[in-house]
């Protein structure tokens, strides 16, 4: 088995049957991301795509309490300009952008929290498969106060509907592992962890003898339906006014006070 690691907190390794795996490794932190981490997960991306010996790609989280509970709030604290707030989204859209192409099935092992970052990451994947105390959602109208890019919203629409999008980022609820199932959030769900890492590597392993060609292309043109006519990496994007209107407001900066400082936010709309 190979190792690689972008860095500690995100684990990387390949074996010899072709299955890749990537940890999110923070489980003090409830595997809450790092923008380091997510430069891994780029960096992890680009080596599979490299590698013909790839055939599948597994993605979890350390520990038992989440798969990932977003990004590192932190991190956002440097935030000052329009520029911060763009280029954060554009290196997001990066992030998830260069999973979503990858050309191998993607596999998302779902223990615990997934939400924000983390829950956009699970969307990202090709499989979802979670276990009964797995918890989903985007609670950023009750936290921050920022919003997802419009490639996010079009990864949870096309899975979920926009219905279903609205309830979520609305009320700001994180919606259990059995209904997940029901919308199709996820397409399974076991009893434990022990019963998801079974399960993943014999679904990891079905897929490793598969037609590596009928499933990348498989990818590609469902991708292909759904995407917006591409566009020069430093062009405007549609959203971006939206992207502004929150992350350049004083409420995400008073959610962000409020959530570091565990006390509830006092929103202005402004």
């Amino acid at each position: 088995m190979n190792a690689h690691a972008p860095t500690d907190e995100l684990v990387f390794t390949k074996d010899e049957s072709g299955v890749a795996r990537i940890v999110l490794n923070r489980p003090q932190a409830r595997n809450a991301l790092t923008f380091a981490m997510y430069r891994g997960l780029i960096a992890c991306c680009e080596d599979i795509a490299a590698d013909p010996a790839v055939k599948a790609l597994i993605i979890t989280g350390a520990g038992d309490k989440a798969f990932a509970a977003g990004t590192d709030i932190t991190q956002f604290r440097a935030f000052e300009t329009a520029e911060d707030a763009l280029g954060y989204e554009r290196f997001m859209d990066q992030v998830l952008g260069g999973l979503e192409c990858l050309r191998v099935p993607t596999i998302a092992a779902i223990a615990g929290a997934c939400t924000g970052g983390g829950a956009a990451i699970a969307a990202a994947c090709d499989l979802r498969i979670a276990t009964r105390d797995a918890r989903f959602g985007f609670p950023i109208a009750r936290t921050l106060g920022n919003c997802l890019s419009q490639g996010n919203l079009k990864r949870l629409s096309n899975l979920i509907g926009p219905a279903r999008v609205k309830d979520i980022i609305f009320t700001a609820r994180l919606v259990g592992a059995e209904e997940a199932l029901a919308i199709g959030l996820v397409g399974e769900v076991v009893d434990d962890r022990y019963a998801l890492t079974e399960r993943v590597d014999a679904l990891a392993t079905l897929l490793t003898g598969h037609a590596p060609l009928t499933m990348q292309a498989t990818k590609e043109g469902l991708r292909r339906l759904a995407e917006e006519e591409d566009l020069p990496a430093d062009a405007p994007r549609p959203g971006d006014d939206l992207i502004l209107m929150c992350y350049m407001s004083q409420d995400f900066r008073e959610g962000m006070e409020a959530f570091l400082g565990k006390r509830p936010p006092d929103w202005k709309g402004r």
